[in-house]
């Protein structure tokens, strides 16, 4: 039987991806080699501009009511705080960062999908494929070793760091492993100074970071420097030295729950899509820990392509631009991540008594601006992501005000966000009118119905499916949506 979309792999990334999907109508599978979920706690942090997206598919609030909200980022040196930035300043329904480990949030969308009628498979590996014009064969061997033939019209690769999916397609994975390495503890913390918020320690010796999971728990994150090749699990005693050495004192670390080594690696491919078969989350881009950027770029990967298939795939749409701007959307912002998490890796690591004090004291001075805290704030969050540069905005027009074509859409208290539901449609912000609700009814399967009040008067804004500006003009423009419409290849059957 022939399927929709074949997802390889059933972590957070694969998993979101299936729910966008399968909300829009599309008949999904989704397969992963592992016997089981994940129980370890992995990636922890669920940003602002991540629960936004997920609120459009409704599963959003168990996240939230299973997880912590932390408000605030420490950094210091010791006892002496160099920077306090606040996140619940951020303009959105979520402003903060919702601390769960990713054995939970696995857990949540799994049942959020078996609700709606999908069961991910599990000890199902994708061997291979073969991908043509009009299909993708692949090949599926299950638990008991018996292989199954699947017809898929497109295959999406969520495999992970060594994707099969990547290495089938010879997308090389450009970057470096950096020379450092690392432990990983989640243990239960007694004595922090800042209790409910993320600690960043800059000591001459290195990095400390904790991260709060529930209640007494953390996770500790720090360098220590080159160990060869020694993949041994740390000890506690080894993660207490650490904290007596580079924390604020009095902190005590006891019942360690999972404890690890690690080395960072920098890596993206070049492209993210080949023609029927995609990559997302780490089978496209992984990169230092810093800022827990990761899982969250992943997610957004999936919130970005599903809407541009479903439409595809549901004949609304023409694959091209819209397929191959997934790639130039995403691979960007990829690159912007690897950067952002690399300078920031490279400032805590940064060595010499001279250069640390320089640091610490122009740290100390920039993040005592206002503006930069609250354009810092919005990073961290990921509300700051947008596609200036997408082949899917439209041309430069005179607007009003914000938001531009490529930047992220206002969310505004009472108003469903964009894109919620079953059908990935278009919104149009502006001044109704008989005409523009003529206009309207010519684009049932790509406009909703309903037109939506301006962001501000005399301005008229198209805003895409997943929250982000398509067009922005004058009110008195709106045949400009049919012109932007046509261009990238949206049509219904009684538009002109």
């Amino acid at each position: 039987m022939k399927v929709d979309v074949l997802v390889a792999g059933a972590g957070p990334v694969g998993l979101a991806m299936a729910v966008e999907l399968e909300r829009y109508g599309l008949h999904v599978r989704i397969v992963d080699k592992a016997a089981e979920r994940t129980d370890k706690s992995k990636a922890l942090v669920l940003w602002s501009r991540t629960l936004e997206l997920l609120d459009r598919a409704g599963c959003s609030q168990a996240l939230i009511d299973a997880g912590g909200k932390v408000s605030g980022v420490n950094i210091v040196d010791g006892s002496r705080q160099i920077a306090h930035l606040v996140l619940d300043r951020v303009i959105t329904p979520h402003a903060y960062a919702l601390m769960l480990p990713q054995s939970e949030t696995e857990r949540l969308l799994d049942e959020h999908l078996q609700v709606n009628g999908i069961q991910v498979e599990r000890g199902v590996e994708l061997t291979q494929f073969a991908a043509s014009a009009d299909q993708v064969v692949c090949t599926l061997r299950h638990a008991e070793g018996q292989e199954e033939q699947l017809e898929a019209s497109w295959l999406i690769g969520c495999d992970g760091a060594h994707s099969t999916v990547r290495h089938q397609l010879g997308f090389e994975f450009i970057g470096d492993t950096l020379p450092s390495n690392w432990i990983l503890a989640d243990v239960h913390l007694g004595g922090l100074p800042w209790r409910g918020e993320i600690d960043i320690a800059w000591h001459s010796d290195g990095v400390l970071a904790i991260f709060p999971i529930s209640q007494d728990r953390y996770r500790v994150i720090a360098d220590v420097g080159d160990a060869g090749d020694d993949t041994s699990e740390p000890t506690l005693q080894e993660v207490q030295a650490i904290l007596d050495q580079r924390g604020p004192g009095e902190i005590q670390a006891s019942a360690p729950v999972w404890l690890a080594r690690f080395r960072i690696n920098e890596r993206k491919v070049a492209d993210y899509r080949a023609g029927r078969v995609f990559l997302a989350g780490d089978a496209a881009h992984i990169h230092s820990p810093a800022g827990g950027q990761g899982m969250n770029t992943g997610i957004q990967d999936a919130c970005n392509l599903a809407w541009k298939l479903a439409l595809v795939q549901r004949g609304i749409c023409a694959a091209e631009p819209l397929l191959d701007s997934y790639s130039l959307e995403r691979s960007a912002v990829g690159k912007q991540v690897l950067e952002a998490t690399g300078r920031a890796t490279a400032i805590g690591l940064m060595t010499g008594e001279i250069k640390q004090s320089i640091r610490n004291h122009v740290a100390s001075l920039i993040f005592g601006l206002a503006p930069v805290r609250k354009k810092v704030a919005e990073v961290i969050t990921e509300l700051s992501i947008g596609y200036p540069h997408s082949p899917l905005n439209a041309e430069s027009l005179h607007s009003p005000g914000s938001p531009a074509a490529g930047e992220r859409a206002p969310i505004r208290p009472q108003e469903p966000p964009v894109g919620a539901g079953g059908t990935p449609l278009f919104a149009l912000f502006a001044e109704a009118n008989a005409a523009v609700s003529d206009f309207v009814a010519r684009y049932p399967g790509v406009l909703e119905p309903n037109i939506r009040k301006p962001f501000h008067e005399g301005g008229l804004w198209l805003v895409r499916p997943d929250g982000y500006t398509a067009l922005a003009t004058t009110h008195d423009r709106w045949d400009d949506v049919g012109t932007y419409l046509r261009q990238i290849g949206c049509y219904s059957p009684t538009s002109e």
